[in-house]
């Protein structure tokens, strides 16, 4: 897979079958649109293209963004590995936002030697979405291209998309999220001093650093946090490899003291670890949620709730296969 950045880099070498959005998270959804999409391109020996957004449309527009579900690096390992021949990351300026949609497709065909544009049933193109499915399909008939409508992939009974995902991350509800996504939830920082707390109770945990300013779980900002609580979790590191981990989520109301200060953390403790892990990049996978995160009336009281978390979250660690194809089915 190419990735450009500029639609005059792309250069297909034949007709380009092209779908358009920003996909955040590449969900189920996305998935089922862009993997039919590559299909019936190749199986036409023409190009599969993806035209995605990096910053997302709405901080241009002037509207607060959505918290994101992958960056745009995460997004972009996701897509390649739908079997796209082309990644056309394109910045969202304000140019782009007043092009008139017949503009749009012009450029479209002049660069990609557009045959076919595919989206759900919501899909729209230009300023102010004047390019709706009705306008493309009369554009389309006239200047040599089709139109093609996917279905959008319901799952549980409702549609899978990226607020759905959203909102079930906001509510801690792992299951929900994994099943939309088709993967846990990833969320990796770099791992950063913290005050040492976990260390003083014999359970060190690794605290990564966190968008700034810090918010409370579900706030916007750069990425979306789950909601506050303790979750089983799958952490990696390039160096080190993967390890089962127990991460905490919240503000650590047991240490809260009288401060007044509710600094959002995110800590993992890595299970049958020990090593340095300062400045690395430390990415947790959220298995399962495990509990709300509470204050605890002594310290004592705090330690063999986390040991019954680490008992917990070792036991769905173990069987995490099972679990997905049970849960996920």
């Amino acid at each position: 897979m190419r990735i450009v950045h500029d639609l005059a880099q792309a250069c297909p070498a034949s007709r380009s079958y092209v779908t358009i959005g920003v996909f955040d998270g590449v969900h189920r959804g996305h998935q089922q649109l862009i993997t039919r999409m590559v299909e019936a391109a190749h199986s036409a020996h023409n190009v599969a293209v993806v035209i995605t957004f990096d910053p997302h449309p709405a901080t241009t527009l002037g509207y607060e963004p959505p918290p994101l579900l992958a960056a745009v690096e995460e997004r972009t390992r996701l897509l390649a590995a739908l079997g796209l021949d082309i990644l056309l990351v394109l910045p969202f300026t304000p140019a782009i936002a007043r092009t008139p949609a017949t503009d749009f497709l012009e450029a479209l065909m002049h660069h990609l030697h557009l045959a076919e544009l595919w989206g759900g049933p919501d899909f729209a193109l230009g300023h102010r979405r004047g390019g709706d499915i009705p306008f493309l399909r009369r554009f389309g008939a006239e200047r040599g291209f089709t139109v093609h409508i996917v279905e959008p992939l319901t799952w549980e009974g409702s549609l899978v998309s990226s607020s759905r995902v959203r909102a079930a991350l906001k509510a801690g509800d792992i299951f929900q999220a994994t099943g939309c996504l088709g993967r846990p939830y990833r969320l990796a920082g770099v791992v950063v001093h913290g005050r040492g707390l976990g260390r003083s109770i014999g359970v060190p945990t690794a605290n990564l650093s966190l968008p700034s300013p810090p918010r409370l779980p579900g706030g916007g900002g750069e990425r979306l946090i789950p909601a506050g609580g303790v979750y089983a979790c799958l952490a990696y590191t390039e160096r080190l490899g993967t390890y089962s981990a127990v991460t905490n989520i919240g503000i650590r109301p047991t240490f809260a003291g009288t401060s007044g200060r509710q600094m959002l953390v995110v800590e993992a403790h890595l299970l049958d670890f020990d090593a340095d892990l300062y400045d690395q990049v430390l990415t947790l996978d959220f298995i399962a949620r495990l509990r709300d995160e509470r204050a605890f009336p002594t310290l004592n009281a705090l330690v063999e709730q986390i040991g019954g978390d680490i008992a917990q979250a070792r036991a769905i660690l173990v069987k995490r296969g099972a679990w997905c194809v049970k849960r996920g089915a």
